[in-house]
């Protein structure tokens, strides 16, 4: 996989020793969102927390609820157990 930054954003706590980004990434499954949260531990950035999800235009969200449906009706009855 190869993701390619076509926008991000980086915070840092006022000690300098925590960081948060969002970004927007080009990848094979198109336009991605990512956001995560990095620690400097031992003059080392660790990540703590990563998401990646993709974006759905909104005019195409009942289309993928659809496809997804099948799969996750299911998955959400097993969870419930």
């Amino acid at each position: 996989m190869h993701f390619t930054p076509l926008e991000r954003h980086i915070f840092f706590s006022k000690d300098g020793k925590t960081a948060w980004f969002d970004e927007l990434l080009n990848t094979q499954m198109k336009i991605c969102r990512g956001s995560g949260v990095l620690i400097q531990e031992n003059k080392t950035w660790k990540i703590k927390h990563y998401v990646l999800s993709m974006t759905i235009p909104n005019d195409n969200v009942d289309d993928v609820i659809k496809i997804k449906a099948p799969i996750e009706d299911a998955l959400i009855e097993e969870y419930k157990k």
